[in-house]
């Protein structure tokens, strides 16, 4: 024996205190801590009818589901490890919400409720912890959806990148609802809704210290407004994607994978923040493979484009807007870019994440 007293904060289920700065094991053993940590942190921002039961589950309201117009349910999942765990622009709390609301949001659906499972690591700052959930809570208030059931684990020192989140959704698809009910073909075109790798690199530039004139916010948002303008103005779109890991390259890549048809767009046509650019130059980084949180890709008929790109720019999400390439006949299966240099490239799917730890 060293003689040293034990380390009672390790124990499992250690004696019930009034107050922590820092997580604890036995925030994560179910008993007293466990119900403190629960009605302090997250009762008190997420307080809502249907989670205030502490039930196993959150038993939805029958009006929610019964008008008889033939909605469909749309269900998303969605896990969340960004670091560091708040940048500028937001935090891991908000891009919880908004991530899981606008996988929602690109099925056209209108987003409902989430649910919120918490992995704590052993000393995480409380103080971090609650102004994580006030952000979370923000997010979900300002996206009018209830954080409405949820679950908490907390691991050892070491084990858990300090906090990790994962969330899940559900909202309604409207019975009339024409997105995607036809493919995307050759001659659509392809919109999108602002500035890209403004995420990627907000996150980025807190890890490496970067300074600039202008500081870099994350883009993270709730899109289900945006989509539904869009979907009021143009409702033949044929497909929306958030290009989130793998940026933009990624997601047009993925349109057009093992697809008969390509796409051609224009590089100088694609939105970058002058700052965005100028970081992505230093690290050697391609913005068009930079994650995004707040933007969204939409493939919409010519007939429809000039509308549905009105409708974009009218929003406030959607100010930047831009119409950048098409679908075409040629090159099936590939994404080829016109530079401002007069020539073309092919742009490949990126093979990893040039950015870990970023969503």
């Amino acid at each position: 024996m060293s003689g040293e007293p034990p380390d009672m904060t390790r124990m499992a289920c250690p004696s019930p205190l009034a107050h922590h700065e820092r997580i604890v094991l036995g925030h994560g053993g179910g008993g007293v801590l466990t119900r403190e940590l629960i009605e302090k942190v997250f009762l008190s921002a997420f307080g809502n009818p249907i989670l205030a039961g502490l039930g196993d589950s959150g038993i939805l309201p029958a009006a929610w589901f019964s008008s008889g117009g033939g909605e469909r349910l749309a269900f998303s999942t969605d896990s969340f490890v960004v670091q560091p765990l708040v940048f500028p622009g937001g935090s891991i709390g908000s891009l919880a919400v908004n991530g899981t609301v606008n996988d929602l949001a690109m099925s056209g659906a209108r987003p409902m409720a989430l649910s919120a499972a918490f992995i704590l690591e052993e000393g995480l700052d409380v103080g971090l912890l609650v102004r994580i959930v006030a952000d979370m809570a923000e997010a979900a208030r300002m996206a009018g959806v209830g954080i409405v059931t949820g679950d908490t684990k907390v691991v050892e020192r070491g084990r858990g990148d300090g906090l990790s989140i994962t969330t899940a959704g559900i909202g309604l698809v409207p019975a009339d609802l024409r997105l995607g009910s036809r493919p995307p073909e050759p001659g659509d075109v392809i919109l999108v809704s602002g500035t890209v790798g403004d995420h990627g690199m907000a996150v980025m530039s807190v890890r490496e210290g970067l300074g600039f004139e202008a500081p870099i916010e994350s883009d993270s948002a709730a899109l289900h407004g945006l989509v539904a303008d869009l979907l009021a103005a143009c409702p033949d779109v044929s497909l929306l994607r958030d290009p989130t890991r793998g940026g933009l390259a990624m997601t047009l890549g993925e349109l057009v994978a093992g697809k008969g048809f390509g796409i051609e767009f224009d590089e100088g046509a694609v939105p970058v923040d002058p700052v965005v650019a100028a970081a992505c130059e230093i690290l050697g980084l391609d913005p068009l493979q930079v994650a995004n949180e707040g933007k969204l890709v939409a493939v919409v008929p010519e007939a429809g484009a000039e509308a549905a790109l009105a409708a974009l720019r009218a929003h406030p999400l959607g100010g930047k807007a831009a119409r950048i390439g098409r679908m075409v006949a040629d090159h099936p299966g590939l994404v080829v870019a016109r530079t401002p240099y007069g020539g073309t490239r092919i742009v490949p799917m990126p093979l990893g994440e040039q950015l870990p730890r970023i969503c």
